[in-house]
């Protein structure tokens, strides 16, 4: 494995943690509307492409409330794991379910960046994964925080990366037809991007493609 080899649908897993009632109001560091969208990108990528994904959640019946279910409706056949630890590599299901999908390319999102996040990010690299830790979709108590954890991230040697730029990595080529129209429907659902996918559907018509008139 390298981390200049880029995350592909055959390489790549991703753990979504955390994202609750009880956990979002906590957040700070972001808008979490600019959260909320982002995490539904993930997912949504994930599921568009058929990517190995694993949902946790802590305390969900007597504290911290329901994984989003925005997320949770997209994945009907998974079992959402619940745990008391905050962090999520404690569990022995959430260890089983990673190593489960065979990958060792990890994307991971979760509430909040300094717990629920950095402590299976250290323990997953320990055991040898790579970590790719999509920041934008991640929030914490404060800027302060969410910073400092992913300079520590890094340090430790995770990757920084974003929500879209997972979505894009995975789709490389919007000539790739089977997933195109998929990837408009996210960008057109959760980013600045889809008014302009909007417009240009309306003044060029529905033939309109990134791809070009072949695929169009």
């Amino acid at each position: 494995m390298s981390k200049l080899e880029m995350l592909t649908p055959d390489n790549s897993a991703i753990a979504l943690i955390d994202y609750q009632p009880a956990m979002y109001q906590g957040v700070q560091s972001h808008d979490r509307l600019v959260v909320f969208n982002n995490v539904q990108i993930l997912a949504k990528a994930a599921k568009l492409f058929k990517i190995p994904t694993v949902l946790s959640t802590v305390a969900k019946d007597s504290f911290s409330g329901p994984f989003m279910p925005e997320v949770v409706e997209l994945f009907p056949k998974h079992d959402v794991i619940d745990r008391t630890s905050m962090n999520s590599w404690l569990n022995a299901n959430f260890r089983k379910a990673v190593a489960a999908t065979g990958r060792k390319k990890f994307v991971l999102g979760g509430l909040w960046t300094e717990a629920c996040v950095m402590f299976p990010a250290l323990d997953m690299l320990k055991e040898g994964y790579e970590v790719y830790v999509a920041a934008d979709a991640c929030g914490d108590l404060s800027m302060e925080a969410h910073n400092r954890s992913m300079d520590r991230l890094v340090q430790a040697g995770a990757v920084p990366i974003t929500s879209c730029q997972y979505a894009f990595e995975l789709q490389q080529d919007w000539a790739r037809t089977e997933t195109y129209e998929g990837m408009m429907d996210i960008l057109r659902a959760h980013s600045p991007y889809g008014i302009q996918v909007r417009f240009s559907k309306w003044a060029l018509g529905e033939h309109a493609s990134e791809a070009g008139t072949k695929v169009a």
